[in-house]
């Protein structure tokens, strides 16, 4: 019975939080961020080592983890380094066994981490590794990541995932079959999963972000400079791991997917034509480096 009333309880707990000033449920919790070193994975691990959570910082590039580390440690809040390739998963099982060692389980995870390909099929017959290489780091890293931290959660009765999506899966952008088709995967293993876990209390939220203004867009001259601010998506990443909603979308996407309902002709109408008026960025072309 609690388990079914816990989004009213989300709700009250929130308003709770901002009238009395009770302190976040991530307090005293460990966080595990992938992509951490920059973008919405740093302004969200700053995020919520100022909530008192201790943050395992995952990504790369080591030099910058530390960097984000020595950022959280100056603010007064307490996190630590682990690099880490995930898309190689022998070293995604190694993390897994050095986490759990030291931890005994993560609370929460957030899985930012992540690869965007905006190509035309036109300019991809020849690319099919643009297809192997987004689902091993939108699709096979995070689900082995996963699944390698779910016993811990499930044996403490207690976890929470969030999967940072684009509203892209609700819309079927053209030019993003690659990345799409990966992100939507990925949407689709942890929808099932959560009704797997449910009487252990171990939930996951569907973060479906529109475009972000981060270095992953810039290639793209149409969305360079543009988007949300990594910090804008971090502190709606804090919400969804203090509420613990099944899904975080916006109103457009929700529009558009309901518009794939009931007049699949007509949307597909809508983005056929968005996709003749917008061209393949010269990245996507070849004309510069991507």
């Amino acid at each position: 019975m609690a388990l079914l009333i816990q989004a009213p309880r989300a709700i009250v707990g929130r308003i709770a939080r901002g009238v009395t000033g009770a302190p976040s449920p991530l307090a005293g919790r460990t966080v595990l961020v992938t992509g951490a070193s920059s973008g919405i994975g740093r302004a969200t691990a700053l995020a919520v080592a100022a909530r008192g959570a201790y943050v395992l910082l995952v990504a790369r590039r080591v030099t910058d983890l530390e960097a984000v580390r020595a950022e959280i440690v100056a603010a007064g809040g307490r996190a630590s380094v682990h690099p880490c390739d995930l898309t190689d998963g022998e070293a995604i099982d190694a993390l897994v066994a050095e986490v759990l060692g030291q931890y005994g389980a993560v609370d929460y995870l957030v899985n930012n981490a992540g690869r965007s390909i905006r190509r035309s099929l036109d300019l991809s017959y020849d690319r099919f590794h643009d297809f192997e290489r987004t689902m091993a780091i939108n699709y096979f890293g995070p689900v082995r990541l996963t699944m390698g931290l779910l016993p811990a959660m499930r044996a403490q009765r207690f976890g929470h995932v969030v999967n940072i999506l684009s509203w892209g899966v609700q819309i079927k952008a053209p030019k993003f079959s690659a990345y799409l088709a990966s992100k939507a995967a990925l949407d689709v293993f942890s929808r099932i999963a959560g009704r797997e876990t449910y009487f252990e209390n171990v939930t996951f939220t569907n973060m479906r972000v529109s475009t972000v203004n981060t270095a992953m867009t810039a290639p793209t001259e149409a969305y360079a400079g543009r988007g949300l601010a990594a910090e804008t998506v971090a502190a709606r990443v804090v919400r969804a791991l203090e509420d613990r909603p099944l899904t975080v979308d916006t109103r457009f996407a929700q529009a558009y997917e309901l518009l794939n309902l009931l007049a699949p002709r007509l949307a597909d109408l809508g983005m056929a034509i968005a996709h003749r008026a917008a061209p393949d960025s010269a990245a996507a072309r070849g004309t510069r480096s991507s």
